[in-house]
């Protein structure tokens, strides 16, 4: 997919570009991972996903990564592996932007489903991926690891994409 400049909110981010992950944004992304989650994925994780053909897209703005994401698509539907934020770029919408062009490119693909996991305590993504149409379908006891050394595990909410044809194009583009 070329890059292709958008405002996924206008007046709330500067032009955000986005583009491929690629193997020069390993080291890089996997540091922000670590910032970012209890229970981050490694540079293998990333250079895994590459290399199995997932659809992996990262945000910059001004040179700098603002988000990230991996999606897999399989025959029939797509899995969301990971959609990330940097703390200080989040209500921006760009975690709703790439989610949206993550279900675009399953729709491009032929997928009729996207999934997702998200920890059940975090309510911002939660009600994010309720406003994009995502609905819980399953719950995961003990899923994720603590978000301390000491804290207790945590369940997954499975939400799957309510499956509308919505237009690709303005998924792409954020306004749909």
């Amino acid at each position: 997919m070329a890059q292709v400049a958008m405002r996924p909110h206008a007046g709330l981010v500067p032009d955000v570009v986005w583009r491929p992950l690629g193997a020069g944004d390993l080291a890089y992304v996997a540091a922000l991972e670590a910032q970012i989650h209890a229970a981050p994925w490694t540079v293998g994780n990333f250079r895994d996903a590459i290399a199995a053909g997932y659809w992996a897209s990262v945000g910059e703005c001004e040179g700098r990564i603002l988000a990230y994401g991996v999606l897999m698509l399989a025959p029939g539907e797509a899995q969301v592996l990971n959609l990330s934020v940097v703390h200080d770029a989040r209500r921006r919408g760009l975690g709703r932007a790439l989610l949206r062009r993550f279900v675009a490119v399953a729709i491009e693909r032929g997928a009729e489903q996207v999934f997702l996991e998200v920890r059940a305590g975090n309510a911002p993504a939660i009600a994010l991926y309720a406003a994009e149409g995502f609905l819980p379908v399953a719950r995961r006891a003990d899923y994720y690891p603590g978000s301390a050394p000491d804290a207790p595990r945590e369940d997954a909410l499975v939400m799957r994409f309510a499956w509308l044809r919505p237009s690709v194009e303005g998924l792409r583009r954020g306004d749909a």
